[in-house]
């Protein structure tokens, strides 16, 4: 069996419904609304380090404090519904940084339908534009004069040589689309071929080990060089083969 047969048979195991309930992907799962899951999404990809039951916990509380409608907290809430956001840390991630984020989607929605907006400045059609998406993300996101300097470290940029691992994640859940029904597929003007592998521990050590990726630091061009190695094993769907690389390394161990 060569490594694109492997792969492939590995994307088939892991890409299942039965893989939403113990990963952050879990959080917007639980919406329907388009805007609802942009916000759940954003915030479980922001919050996803440690461990998957810790973070999916810490995002049920953070959503419980928006009462489970975070599109409709972000237009309607009033100054006293943040106070309980005051108390709300998950690691380096705290209240200054929730109420800044909250601060970004409450305007953002007041004027956008959808977050993919945000994500597209500078948008071209070809496949290696992912870099410029993201830093111009950054700016955007950042814009407002008040933004704390702390915050920034929470959305990585390829300009500070970040892999940009969660922002890549939360782009894949967007994006990706198929019938298997983890990833949601939602956004329709960046493609699947322009996505990033998300390069997390686990993805990094099974990408080394597959032979994959020889660069030594894992940083922004590790995960270019990952996602153009899987590029010649789907030109138009390369991301798909996070399942099967996530997969090999936390389920089994590989």
């Amino acid at each position: 069996m060569d490594l694109k047969e492997f792969l492939d048979q590995k994307v088939s195991q892991y890409n299942q419904a039965g893989f939403i309930e113990l990963d952050p992907i879990s959080i917007p799962h639980r919406f329907t609304i388009k805007q609802d899951i942009e916000i759940a999404g954003f915030f479980a990809a922001t919050l996803a380090w440690g461990q998957r039951k810790t973070i999916i916990n810490k995002c049920l509380q953070l959503l419980e404090m928006m009462d489970n409608a975070p599109h409709q907290f972000m237009l309607h809430h009033s100054e006293s519904d943040l106070k309980p956001f005051l108390n709300f840390k998950h690691r380096t991630f705290n209240d200054l940084d929730t109420l800044y984020f909250i601060h970004f989607f409450s305007t953002f929605y007041k004027e956008n339908i959808s977050l993919e907006s945000a994500f597209v400045v500078g948008w071209q059609g070809k496949a290696d534009i992912m870099s410029v998406l993201l830093k111009n993300f950054h700016q955007y996101f950042f814009q407002h004069s008040f933004a704390p300097n702390r915050t920034k470290k929470h959305v990585a940029t390829p300009d500070r040589k970040s892999a940009c691992k969660r922002l890549n994640m939360f782009l894949r859940w967007m994006v990706r689309k198929d019938e298997q029904g983890v990833d949601f597929g939602i956004w329709d003007i960046i493609k699947p071929y322009q996505l990033i592998c998300p390069c997390d521990l686990h993805v990094d050590r099974v990408g080394r080990k597959l032979g994959l990726i020889s660069r030594k630091q894992t940083d922004w061009q590790t995960a270019m060089e990952l996602t153009q190695r899987l590029r010649e094993f789907d030109p138009i769907d390369p991301v798909k083969y996070d399942f099967a690389l996530f997969g090999l390394g936390v389920e089994e161990k590989f």
